[in-house]
């Protein structure tokens, strides 16, 4: 059984496209310089169009998480991590917290981005515990 696949697009494959070579990419308004994810045509700030996607450092936070313990079909295997990470850059996306043994994750704990596949054509992030880095809350 395959893993559900994102969406394609104009404005989703940059952001796939940057994932293929290990690089999360955010859009940033060059208007009023916000950076914002999920990638949208306009500025949700400023509700401009210059928009331009950047390299994000790939460092964040948990804000959010929960241990799925029941696969919910053979294409993911339990337990693992989902969670919100609040990105450096200031943006929240949803991704795994992986490497790590389930109950040692918490909230505020730092994370930095890897890229995992997805399947044969597609790389998508996802987030290793930071040991590098203190609690930032």
């Amino acid at each position: 059984m395959e893993r559900i696949q994102p969406a394609s697009g104009a404005l989703a494959d940059a952001y796939i496209a940057g994932c293929r070579v290990g690089e999360l990419r955010l859009q940033c308004c060059s208007r009023c310089g916000l950076h914002q994810f999920y990638p949208r045509i306009m500025c949700a700030t400023c509700l401009s169009a210059e928009l331009e996607w950047v390299a994000a450092t790939g460092r964040g936070e948990i804000t959010s998480f929960t241990v799925v313990r029941r696969s919910i079909s053979k294409a993911y295997e339990a337990p693992y991590v989902v969670a919100l990470i609040k990105l450096e850059e200031g943006p929240t996306l949803m991704s795994h917290v992986v490497d790590c043994d389930p109950e040692t994750v918490a909230v505020g704990l730092p994370v930095r981005v890897a890229f995992a596949p997805w399947s044969e054509s597609v790389t998508l992030p996802v987030f290793t515990l930071d040991s590098q880095r203190g609690n930032s809350s």
